[in-house]
């Protein structure tokens, strides 16, 4: 069920001190402000400068006008989160994000040790989220969307507004008299994410009212079923061996080799085939019949290919490939 902000809060109990995600918008201001209130003197901010557009130091300045009278420590790191050839702007400014987050916790340990960062996330974002992986036919993974908690880099982060819906969020943000500022690329719909939020969302509360309750409930079923592959996958790769024996695989039936596979693309090299880049792969594993049957194929941004009689992925960009995975 979805709950106020004020539950929300009352059932989150993070490690402290606590670091907070802090671009100065109504949902991460909200954040910052119910935990100062709750956690006084344990709290700091943590803000990304993305550098991709020019409102971006006044974005700072305004977040430290906040944190000033708060009491609260400002750590601002500026990014490059240009998007590569192929990837989303939403991806890269992501991926940026998570990558200052440890770097500010890194450069800073010496004054105070980050354990958790939460993030202002709420139930309108997970059902954005979930909408967005639906319509790129995501498997499993992404229809679990986001998770309330997770380990990265010895940081748990945190999403305790996931059950709060935006409009609550906003709402509670109202009573407080702190100012905000919106991003303009936040309802540019040329995003998918902004059409989704704009157009959707509005339809889905006339048609199914309680829709953040019943999305959430199969995020979560999708993120049970997730847990159980992957738990299925660390066996069949513990029986395989990794790097993993051409021959083995082939024994596997074809359910239990794609996820093999992509379990062990993802626990051991952090990347993630396409479907048809899965699909050719396991082809190629099972044309491998001879001793000298090569196998090479590009999967995510490397190689997968046949050395000797095991497989393994390479990054040629990298300096220093995990060969020996």
């Amino acid at each position: 069920m979805t709950q106020s902000l004020s539950q929300a809060m009352a059932g989150f109990e993070p490690t402290l001190p606590l670091a907070v995600a802090f671009s100065g918008g109504a949902d991460s201001t909200a954040l910052l402000l119910a935990c100062v209130q709750k956690w006084p003197g344990q709290v700091l901010a943590l803000h990304v400068h993305h550098g991709l557009q020019a409102a971006a130091d006044d974005f700072v300045t305004h977040c430290q006008r906040i944190c000033d009278p708060l009491g609260v420590p400002l750590w601002v790191k500026e990014v490059d989160a240009r998007a590569s050839a192929g990837q989303s702007p939403e991806d890269a400014a992501r991926r940026a994000r998570y990558k200052a987050f440890e770097a500010l916790a890194q450069e800073n340990k010496a004054r105070v040790a980050i354990q958790s960062i939460a993030i202002a996330q709420h139930a309108d974002d997970q059902v954005e989220t979930l909408l967005l992986a639906l319509g790129r036919g995501a498997g499993l993974p992404g229809l679990s969307a986001m998770p309330a908690r997770w380990h990265r880099a010895g940081i748990t982060y945190h999403r305790p507004y996931l059950r709060v819906s935006g409009a609550d969020v906003r709402a509670w943000l109202a009573g407080q008299g702190i100012p905000f500022v919106t991003d303009p690329t936040n309802v540019d719909e040329r995003y998918t994410r902004n059409r989704i939020r704009a157009q959707v969302l509005p339809a889905l509360q006339r048609c199914f009212p309680e829709f953040r309750d019943t999305f959430a409930r199969s995020c979560r079923h999708a993120a049970q079923a997730q847990e159980l592959l992957a738990e299925v996958a660390a066996l069949d790769l513990q029986q395989v061996g990794v790097p993993p024996p051409i021959r083995a695989l082939q024994t596997l039936s074809p359910a239990r080799q794609a996820n093999a596979l992509r379990h062990w693309l993802q626990s051991c090299h952090q990347c993630a085939p396409t479907a048809a880049q899965l699909d050719e792969l396991m082809r190629q594993i099972a044309a491998c019949q001879t001793r000298g049957h090569a196998l090479h194929l590009k999967v995510a941004d490397g190689f997968c290919e046949r050395r000797g009689a095991c497989l393994h992925w390479y990054n040629p960009g990298l300096l220093t490939s995990n060969h020996s995975q």
